[in-house]
């Protein structure tokens, strides 16, 4: 009986100090999180939801740009599959960091921890997660999504409240904000390749175009998002595939 109780005893220690450094690692996620969840509240309040409602959607969505493009499509009325449609293809890095983390995760870790930690997978948990050194351990997860998702659902409401105290122009300015969020992600990568760059300025010339022209303008915005984003996305995996390294014939 005692190996079982030195080695339950083990994973007890070693699961409690994962947890430890998971919350002091997500400090500083979650008072980004604060500040980036603030400005969403002010779209969700300009989409007409309540605080609470904010609340319930960031708790629920942990993803900036999925609940952006959720919030625009509520303050356009639209319909719910363009929703699904528009957040789905928003998000859909996360179905790549998915199979990036399983792949780190020891083969025994159990399905309740798979699911949890699948639907807390953000930039900043997986980046955290994926940079420790051997197997992932969900307890660390857990304590940076203790710290953090709480921030990121009260910055939300938070901004919702605000946004129906401050004057009308402190809301328009702090909405530019999101955008400076949003410029942070493409600036850096699009400095460093140049063919990032060009389908970004695509991307712009494009989404201005189809809201002028005579056929396209007449689609919602969600679908014209949905159209381009698939046709301009397939377009550059066609032009512009991703070299992967090669293997070598001969062991050096």
């Amino acid at each position: 009986m005692k190996p079982k109780l030195l080695k339950k005893s083990g994973i007890l220690s070693e699961n409690f100090r994962a947890f430890y450094d998971g919350m002091r690692d997500g400090i500083p996620i979650a008072l980004g999180y604060l500040a980036v969840s603030f400005s969403l509240g002010i779209v969700a309040k300009s989409s007409g939801l309540t605080a609470f409602q904010g609340f319930l959607a960031s708790a629920l969505v942990n993803a900036s740009a999925g609940e952006y493009a959720g919030f625009t499509l509520i303050a356009a009325n639209a319909p719910y599959l363009e929703m699904i449609i528009v957040i789905l293809i928003a998000n859909a890095r996360y179905f790549l960091m998915s199979c990036a983390m399983s792949q780190r995760m020891n083969p025994e870790t159990r399905l309740s921890h798979r699911l949890l930690m699948g639907n807390y997978i953000t930039d900043e948990f997986f980046g955290l997660a994926i940079s420790r050194p051997g197997a992932i351990n969900p307890y660390y997860s857990y304590g940076a999504i203790l710290v953090a998702a709480p921030c990121w659902a009260a910055g939300t409401a938070i901004g919702v409240i605000a946004g129906n105290l401050l004057p009308l122009r402190a809301v328009s300015a702090l909405n530019v904000a999101l955008y400076g969020m949003f410029l942070a992600i493409i600036v850096p990568p699009a400095h460093k390749n140049k063919v990032i760059a060009g389908l970004i300025l695509i991307c712009f010339a494009s989404s201005y175009a189809a809201s002028w022209l005579p056929i396209v303008s007449n689609l919602s915005a969600g679908t014209r998002t949905i159209i381009l984003t698939v046709a301009i996305s397939a377009m550059a995996a066609i032009l512009f595939p991703v070299k992967q390294r090669k293997e070598m014939d001969n062991d050096l």
